[in-house]
């Protein structure tokens, strides 16, 4: 990999096909698409402004747009439901999957638009800008988490927005719900996993119903004041959560993970204004992870 470029030449044969054509639509074609996607990921590797791109991007207000296009259009979305479906097909997908998510600060140019703090954002739509731009604030001041699921090998599967202060808890459903890998060749997606690992936060009573009415083993800890609860009504408290502890200890692949994914300067600290182009460079960055694991795979 050099300074400029991600993409080995496989990879990048692997998405052309992937990636939208102007033919047909009014106004000027698209530039050379690799060497737009190239500086995208160079943004967001480097974690500088869209201004400061090198010149052999091209036109930074071209990058800048491209990506803002596809965050918005759902093409960064299409193109990673497409890389899971070849992945599933080699069989390359580790169905013991974890769940958490991770907090990023939010800098100070990318607080500046007017938001309603505290609203609601649209987590049931992925391709709407939320009236709070998915950002909040907490303890560490003004923040963003990125919500993800991961399959057993630290690789993402679904990405997903919160605000800051925002509870894990609440996303679980959502999260569970976006869970869809396309079959190449006839059947349905695969919507559910073997397993599903997260920690303490998800420990609901709805959450674990949820998972095993789909036939999803539960590998969530049970909270200490839920264990008092319990244990404070006797017979009525029902039996204590069934917690395998040798699979629990898996549940690391979601910490590395998030690792991973913040050896991008841009996604470690969010600089970006939008909510939407922000989660584009978190699937960008999935993307990414996928194409490097398909490599040659025919």
């Amino acid at each position: 990999m050099s300074r400029t470029a991600v993409l080995s030449e496989s990879e990048w044969a692997r998405i052309e096909p992937l990636m939208p054509s102007s033919s047909g639509r009014p106004g000027r074609p698209f530039q050379d698409h690799r060497r737009v996607m190239e500086g995208i990921i160079y943004r967001y590797r480097a974690g500088i402004p869209w201004r400061d791109l090198r010149e052999t991007f091209g036109p930074w207000q071209t990058v800048w747009k491209r990506h803002r296009r596809f965050s918005g259009d759902g093409t960064w979305n299409s193109v990673l439901a497409r890389l899971l479906a070849e992945a599933d097909a080699a069989g390359k997908i580790d169905w013991e999957v974890s769940v958490d998510s991770t907090v990023n600060r939010a800098h100070q140019h990318a607080t500046n638009l007017p938001r309603i703090t505290g609203a609601l954002s649209t987590y049931t739509n992925l391709l709407e800008e939320p009236p709070d731009h998915a950002i909040g604030r907490s303890r560490g001041g003004l923040t963003t988490k990125i919500h993800q699921l991961c399959d057993g090998k630290m690789r993402p599967l679904v990405v997903f927005l919160g605000t800051g202060q925002g509870g894990d808890s609440p996303m679980l459903p959502e999260i569970m719900a976006s869970l869809s890998v396309d079959r190449i060749g006839p059947g349905r997606a695969r919507t559910r996993p073997d397993r599903v690992l997260a920690d303490k936060a998800y420990s609901a009573k709805a959450h674990r119903a949820m998972l095993r009415k789909r036939g999803i083993q539960v590998v969530i800890p049970e909270r200490s004041d839920q264990v008092a609860n319990r244990k404070r009504r006797g017979r009525n408290g029902g039996r204590p959560v069934d917690l395998d502890k040798e699979a629990y200890k898996r549940r690391n692949v979601i910490e590395r993970s998030f690792n991973t994914l913040k050896q991008w300067c841009g996604l470690a600290t969010r600089y970006d204004k939008l909510a939407l182009t922000y989660r584009g460079g978190a699937v960008l960055s999935a993307i990414i992870v996928w194409l490097h694991e398909l490599g040659d795979t025919p």
